[in-house]
């Protein structure tokens, strides 16, 4: 056990370095907050980093179609913890129904438009940004419109095989897109901080991070998640989250973390991936890799 805690003492010390790196680096950074496990584990680290303040901006791209459960566990946490958060959409793509699920394109197409496009334009500022007022409890226009020059995200290397080609500090182009044969070596954990200007950057705080990892630590820091990820007594329970049209419950009898972690470790995903119950990872023939060079999470 102490072996263990060593471990998830060395990631968390190697993820509030990146994070306090990036911090001291760049300008006018945001985070992405997805809802899930991971981006979670990523929000708590960045609390530490910053000694229970994070300075740096929630993003969340909202499809319109993430699980309700979702939205309301956002609002609360980013109310108890206040946090800046804000939240971009493609609305021309859901007031025009260029979805999936209103059957106008296929679920590619449905992710370009609702998560790639809409996180692009939501980073560069051309498109309406939507920031939590605290005091009313509701979402207002943002009047910065201010481009984000970098963004954290919670991409881990073990997750799907697009992501284990990506760096800690990993540039993009102006316009998000990811030319995943130029990527900046990082040998023996060091890594590069200084860029041309114009390049905008994903930081990948949690690229070592296993799914494993992300379990233990949440247990470890008793980091609250989303009741999605446990059977409520259905005999279901989500591995993934993401929007509800592409995204399959899988059989599970774990009703909290403990039952989650001896499922990974021993139990019946010891050999499953991850993501096998996204949809969109499926279509296309390695549909997540060309959504990802396009600039998606």
């Amino acid at each position: 056990m102490a072996g263990g805690m060593d471990h998830l003492d060395q990631l968390e010390n190697r993820s509030v370095h990146i994070l306090r790196e990036a911090y001291a680096n760049f300008k006018n950074l945001g985070m992405l907050w997805s809802i899930g496990k991971d981006s979670t584990v990523l929000l708590w680290l960045a609390r530490k980093a910053f000694f229970g303040h994070v300075p740096i901006p929630l993003i969340h791209i909202d499809t319109s179609y993430k699980i309700p459960e979702m939205i309301e566990y956002r609002d609360r946490l980013a109310l108890e913890w206040n946090l800046t958060m804000i939240y971009g959409q493609n609305r021309h793509a859901l007031e025009e129904k260029r979805t999936f699920p209103d059957g106008a394109v296929d679920r590619i197409a449905c992710c370009k438009a609702l998560k790639t496009d809409a996180l692009k334009h939501t980073l560069s500022g051309e498109w309406p940004r939507y920031r939590l007022n605290h005091a009313k409890k509701v979402y207002e226009l943002d009047r910065n419109t201010e481009p984000f020059t970098g963004v954290i995200v919670g991409v881990r290397a073990d997750e799907e095989g697009s992501r284990s080609k990506e760096r800690y500090f990993s540039p993009r182009t102006t316009e998000s897109l990811w030319d995943v044969g130029d990527q900046p070596p990082e040998f023996w954990n060091q890594f590069k901080t200084e860029f041309a200007p114009g390049t905008h950057l994903r930081i990948d705080a949690l690229l070592d991070w296993t799914e494993l990892n992300i379990w233990e630590y949440i247990r470890r820091e008793g980091i609250p998640t989303v009741s999605l990820y446990y059977n409520q007594g259905t005999g279901k329970r989500f591995r993934s989250l993401g929007c509800y049209p592409c995204t399959q419950a899988v059989d599970s009898d774990a009703r909290n973390v403990d039952d989650i972690i001896i499922e990974l470790q021993s139990g019946k995903f010891v050999n499953i991936a991850e993501r096998s119950g996204r949809a969109q990872d499926k279509d296309g023939g390695g549909g997540l890799e060309t959504l990802r060079r396009d600039g998606y999470m």
